[in-house]
């Protein structure tokens, strides 16, 4: 936006975005209104349409803009701007008295707040802000002082961590007179819930962060008025939540600081005696408040975790605490399976504990724990009675039973699998037992089946003869369970082959009954998979299943997955039998695909009139089958891939501007190529040919991808390196002009994709043809569009630059016994020399402002290659990096001091690996964040 509108423009377009009934004018007011937030005039703008109070809508937006513009960009603002910026802040949000605009006010308190931490000049703002609102502007004054700690860890707030000790220290040292201020609310706010509400959201705010000490908390005024909420049935929902809120942010804290014995004891006591405030919730069928007890018993229980652990194990008996897991398991039992979901976090990281300690003694202490928590689990998983059929996709229930699942395989080694399977088989032959409660069942010993020992013999041969032996009226959702219990059961499967044909016979019967389909698919791809050696003899069977997978009512996912099981029998196939039945199996899915080709049918996504549909079946077949081949002989698969080829050629022509389309076929190749290997060096030219075509024409990613496996495959072959080069010479133009759109970082933001491929292209190169590559004209533009993307925040993206540049410079110090590792050497040294000091400018630059923590790590690899490929260049290179980044931080508060600059220098220069030089960039990294 070149210069500054006028208000009249801009409340025309608030008008048109919250009341014309137009979508297209909504859309283009939207759009306007962001640009204009983005701009240096956004900030008088809000505050002239703050000061005006026009109507509700404009107010809002200019609320929202003046937070957004101090959260995102305090930066433009001069110093000495600041305090007015302030007054203005304090004033707006004084003459707001109207307390049905709290949305409004919300948004200036937070920019309030955020304007608090980042203005280094202002000091003891907490105690500035108590002192200036005073009890006339009570709810703005709370509110503030919530999101005061709330913003400090904001990730879009970059405060730097000296700023943020500051500012804690600070917050310490106002505590006090915040435990004053909130006690006198709770003095003066009478019976009115909106006041303890707000009051209590603000304690527990400052609680979280530590601010309010534990020592402060002891016998605390406003933690026994939490207490004394929640044990009150009569207390109001909103109300109930937030004293729940506040004991969660205590527990919390006491987990982190677990040496306050007298603390512990009064927050243990007192969540205790909640369990009769949770029966009569319960009993009132009040749900809000089950699940906040259910949350309370919870946090205690994890806060615990330690010390009933270590106190089991040191000790040889009961911790006291065990107690709380049976107020947890209580609230498990609860009728709706919401509140159970509230405990699994305590369970997983419990089961993590004991499995780290590996003590047969300390986890006898916690089984019968653990026993009760998997029959609730169980009781939960039971499907309604009159419930027919299967649950749908989608379903919440069923959302949970796979979340049940994941659980139960975490912490069943507690109980041991086979116990857990034994007593489920127990389960089923209760007489009398209920169809929902038999499928229950058999869904706990799907979960744990892969656990049990294949040479069991007592209880799976009994349970996989009742399955096999289900009667006729067996209720549909048993039915598929138990379909789904055989796939898990195929390690044991494969140990009884005699098992096997009936088993078979037993899917192929399910195959053909439409709800079953895609369940009997799935177990016989996991037989097919784990009994591959004793399926030879079935494949005949197999086939004839493959011609009839589309009479069948599966999923397309469930039928590609049935094909690779089949693909992994043929891999073991003697080779001469392996060309004919992979010719047939592919052909399958190619005649349809022909047909499409040569029809004017529209593509309808997800169906068989979408190529994507055969394309991915023919995939996954090259993918999986992958047969040892003896040195000399003729791959059984070379023949397969010659005849589909051409359809496959032809289909990248019709479809050609059909991103996903080409990128499925591109996939499809590339598992070919991959199958067959330097024997499908005969299509190389003419996919070579194709691939630039298209490239060319539409820019698709894909063709670059494949690029990088044909690069894989054949570069080292020297009579297909010249044909590669010219491959990548034709896609370097296209590329880089798609990546320059809007300027190079607009470019590269919009195409991260485009991104990843490339560099894992001209990787690929590095790694098997470097010389070639080194000495290619368009390096020196691709190192250079490789500089820019160095602060692209895409994760794999970023990835594949970071891998480019650790190749580029190690292979100049790699493989030095090799004939050509003298002009590999003078060749990189060359390149880092011209370009190392803005490479580590960049990569010290990205890693403080750009890139994500976990990111950093591909960025130490180069960073340690730079410095063994020349490290007294990397002395002054480094240097130089941080002398341009304190000036880029120069007048702001997210700054290292100089002696936090020497000692990074130091750190990364003195590292012996990566590990070492990660840590310290983390650590350097927040100081900027």
């Amino acid at each position: 936006m070149d210069s500054s509108p006028t208000l009249e423009t801009v409340y025309q377009a608030v008008y048109t975005l919250y009341h014309n009934p137009d979508p297209a004018e909504k859309e283009k007011a939207s759009q306007w209104l962001g640009e204009l937030q983005k701009s240096v005039s956004a900030w008088k703008i809000s505050n002239e349409l703050l000061q005006q109070q026009h109507d509700l809508e404009s107010c809002y937006f200019a609320a929202q803009t003046m937070r957004t513009k101090i959260q995102l960009s305090f930066h433009e603002l001069p110093v000495d701007v600041h305090e007015s910026l302030r007054d203005s802040l304090l004033s707006h949000i004084g003459q707001v008295t109207d307390t049905t605009n709290t949305v409004i006010v919300t948004q200036l308190c937070l920019a309030l707040a955020d304007l608090a931490l980042q203005m280094s000049t202002w000091t003891s703002p907490v105690t500035y802000l108590i002192n200036h609102f005073g009890p006339t502007n009570l709810w703005p004054l709370l509110e503030t002082l919530t999101v005061l700690p709330e913003e400090v860890n904001s990730r879009t707030l970059r405060l730097g961590s000296n700023r943020r000790q500051d500012i804690l220290q600070d917050f310490q040292n106002s505590s006090p007179a915040v435990i004053q201020f909130l006690k006198a609310c709770l003095s003066s706010g009478g019976e009115n819930p909106q006041i303890h509400i707000r009051i209590l959201r603000c304690f527990s705010s400052w609680v979280s962060i530590q601010a309010i000490t534990l020592s402060e908390v002891l016998e605390n005024i406003l933690v026994a008025h939490a207490f004394r909420i929640l044990s009150n049935p009569t207390s109001p929902s909103a109300l109930h939540e937030a004293a729940s809120d506040c004991v969660c942010a205590l527990l919390q804290c006491l987990e982190e600081n677990n040496e306050q014995p007298q603390l512990e004891q009064q927050l243990f006591n007192g969540v205790v005696s909640l369990e009769e405030a949770y029966h009569q919730s319960v009993a009132t069928e009040d749900q809000e408040k089950s699940m906040n007890y259910c949350r309370i018993f919870t946090e205690l229980a994890e806060s615990f975790k330690q010390k009933m652990v270590a106190g089991c194990l040191s000790i040889s008996r009961t911790h006291f605490a065990l107690k709380i897991l049976d107020l947890v398991l209580t609230c498990v039992g609860h009728h709706d399976y919401e509140v159970a979901e509230i405990t699994f976090n305590l369970w997983y990281r419990l089961s993590e504990e004991l499995y780290k300690i590996n003590s047969d003694p300390l986890t006898n202490v916690f089984k019968p724990y653990v026993e009760r928590l998997i029959a609730a689990l169980c009781h939960h998983c039971q499907m309604e009675q009159d419930h027919d059929g299967l649950l749908e996709e989608g379903d919440d229930f069923l959302d949970f039973r796979i979340k049940v699942s994941e659980l139960i395989k975490d912490v069943v080694f507690i109980v041991g699998s086979s116990n857990c399977f034994r007593q489920m088989f127990l389960n089923l032959q209760v007489p009398g037992v209920t169809w929902d409660a038999s499928e229950a069942a058999l869904f706990v010993m799907q979960a744990v089946a892969k656990n049990i020992l294949p040479e069991e013999n007592e209880v799976v041969p009994k349970v996989v003869e009742a399955i096999l032996n289900l009667p006729e009226n067996t209720h549909l959702a048993v039915r598929h369970t138990s379909i789904l219990l055989l796939g898990e059961l195929c390690e044991w499967i494969d140990i009884h082959p005699q098992s096997l044909e009936p088993v078979l016979n037993f899917l192929l019967y399910c195959l053909q009954r439409a709800p079953l389909a895609s369940a009997a698919a799935v177990a016989l791809q996991s037989i097919c998979t784990a009994c591959n050696k004793h399926m030879g003899v079935h494949f005949q069977g197999l086939i004839q299943i493959v011609q009839s997978l589309d009479s069948f009512n599966m999923s397309n996912q469930a039928a590609i997955g049935l094909l690779k099981g089949v693909s992994v029998i043929l891999a073991r196939m003697p080779a001469d039998q392996i060309t004919p039945l992979m010719k047939e199996i592919c052909f399958l899915q190619v005649e349809p695909l022909v047909a499409l080709l040569e029809s004017d049918v529209k593509v309808s996504k997800g169906s068989r009139s979408d190529p994507v549909y055969w394309l991915d079946r023919l995939a996954v077949i090259f993918r999986n089958t992958s047969p040892e081949v003896q040195n000399g002989a003729v791959h059984p698969c070379r023949d397969v891939l010659t005849d589909v080829w051409p359809v496959l050629s032809k289909t990248c022509v019709k479809y050609q501007q059909d991103s996903r389309v080409m990128e499925r076929v591109c996939r499809c190749l590339r598992y070919a190529v991959r199958c067959v290997g330097k024997q499908a060096a005969h299509l190389l030219e003419p996919l070579v040919e194709q691939l630039v075509s298209l490239y060319v024409q539409h820019q698709h990613s894909c063709c670059l991808y494949l690029g990088s496996i044909l690069v894989d495959e054949y570069a080292s072959e020297p009579g297909c390196v010249g044909g590669l080069l010219e491959m990548l010479e034709a896609f370097i133009g296209p590329t880089f002009t798609i990546l320059q759109e809007d300027g190079s970082e607009n470019g590269l933001k919009s195409h991260p994709d485009t991104v990843d491929d490339l560099f894992r292209l001209c990787a690929r190169f590095l790694q098997r043809a470097p010389i070639p590559f080194l000495q290619c004209t368009s390096l020196q533009g691709i190192i250079n569009c490789a500089l820019q993307a160095v602060t692209l925040d895409h994760r794999y993206a970023n990835a594949s630059v970071m891998k480019f540049f650790y190749d580029l410079i190690h292979c100049g110090r790699k493989d030095e016994s090799q004939q050509d590792f003298p002009l590999r050497q003078s060749l990189v040294l060359a390149i880092v020399r011209e370009n190392g000091r803005t490479l580590t400018t960049r990569l010290l630059h990205s890693s403080v402002f750009f890139l994500h923590s976990y990111m950093l790590s591909d960025v130490s690899d180069v960073i340690v290659e730079l410095t063994l490929t020349d490290r007294d260049a990397m002395h002054k290179w480094l240097e130089n990096a941080l002398s341009d980044l304190s000036a880029h931080a120069a007048g702001h508060s997210l700054s290292a001091t100089n002696k936090q600059m020497v000692e990074f220098h130091s750190s990364v220069m003195k590292a012996t690996g990566t590990k070492q030089v990660n840590q310290s960039l983390k650590e350097f990294a927040r100081l900027f964040r």
